[in-house]
């Protein structure tokens, strides 16, 4: 699969510099109108709690609506920044990023989508917890409960928990940059591997994207990232081909064999 996404990136990196906006606009399902979500350049005036209201505004509109192949992101702002028209065609998406997300904060707001109906919840979290001090025990700790919660809640959507990106390093430029340097990557992919083992266990999917951002020094490679740690539009690019091509291979398949029999 690595090998392909990399054929689509190289097809499709050129498009990733020209008219493509990086902050996403406000969701919109079906014809409904539209919530008034701040512009994301002004995302660090707004407190966390008016963006779990925002979050929680437009998951009650997905809930309301009940769109058909409903697909959630959840994470920090990784997933934020996710530009809507990159995403995968053929699904409705609600994007519950949030800037400087914890696996914690992410695990008490879980509830905001309680009524939605998911076919598919992919979730990223953890880089955060890293760069604030957290142990991998504890993160782990969050992310089974997070997957137990998602379980008991949404029983019939798959879950995709989706491997911890890596940094860029000596070359990060990120305002942080001093505690991101004392994570060091070869510490994400141990936790990635912890990750995945704890995935299978649970028996959600694991979407390992960490691979596909490496360069020969197992950092993340500069043209993917705007300061070390944040995504570019290629980033984003590359992103949306394991979304579609994973969707396609994993996915679909389960979705078309869990399809009512017609007849």
């Amino acid at each position: 699969m690595l090998a392909v996404i990399l054929l689509i990136w190289q097809q499709q990196r050129l498009a990733a510099f020209f008219g493509i906006i990086t902050s996403p606009e406000p969701i919109k399902l079906n014809n409904s109108p539209q919530i008034a979500t701040p512009d994301l350049g002004r995302r660090h005036q707004l407190s966390y709690r008016e963006w779990v209201d925002i979050l929680n505004q437009e998951a009650k509109v997905a809930a309301d609506q009940r769109p058909p192949h409903l697909t959630i992101l959840a994470g920090d702002s990784l997933s934020l920044w996710f530009p809507p028209e990159l995403l995968p065609e053929g699904n409705n998406w609600l994007n519950q990023g949030i800037s400087g997300e914890t696996s914690n904060g992410l695990l008490k707001r879980l509830k905001i989508f309680d009524r939605t109906q998911p076919e598919v919840i992919f979730v990223m979290i953890g880089i955060n917890d890293l760069i604030k001090g957290m142990s991998n025990g504890e993160i782990l700790d969050n992310q089974r409960q997070i997957i137990n919660y998602l379980q008991k809640k949404h029983p019939t959507a798959q879950i995709v928990v989706q491997s911890i990106l890596p940094h860029g390093a000596e070359e990060a430029t990120w305002k942080g940059r001093d505690k991101l340097l004392a994570v060091a990557n070869s510490r994400i992919r141990q936790l990635n591997q912890q990750l995945q083992s704890l995935s299978t266990k649970k028996g959600v999917k694991y979407l390992d994207l960490y691979p596909l951002f490496t360069n020969k020094q197992g950092n993340l490679r500069r043209e993917f990232t705007t300061d070390g740690l944040h995504l570019s539009p290629e980033g984003y690019m590359v992103w949306r081909s394991a979304l579609q091509i994973y969707s396609e291979i994993e996915l679909k398949p389960q979705r078309q064999r869990s399809a009512p029999e017609k007849g």
